[in-house]
């Protein structure tokens, strides 16, 4: 999976996406969803990389099958906020 951080000024933004989604678009009813280089591209890592970035995340957007399936292991996404957007999953995490 691969792994961006940036710190805002609202605390830390955390990317994350299987690698095989990388640059692709996905789109269900009205829902358009682009995996790009810019937002989402960034380390290579294992489970427990992508577990630390999200526990200490702010925010964050996650897509691909892999890694929301993580994230909802983990306990960090509800697997009923989980959309399905064409062939791939996108869930997002906010801590108030």
């Amino acid at each position: 999976m691969l792994v961006n951080e940036r710190q805002t000024p609202e605390g830390l933004l955390v990317a994350v996406c299987d690698e095989d989604v990388l640059g692709e678009t996905f789109e269900s009813d009205d829902v358009s969803l682009t995996v790009n280089e810019e937002f989402y591209g960034g380390e290579t890592v294992g489970d427990d990389a992508v577990i630390d970035s999200l526990a200490r995340a702010t925010v964050a957007n996650i897509v691909g099958t892999q890694a929301v399936e993580l994230a909802i292991e983990e306990g960090f996404i509800d697997e009923a906020n989980v959309l399905e957007v064409g062939s791939t999953l996108h869930a997002q995490l906010l801590w108030m």
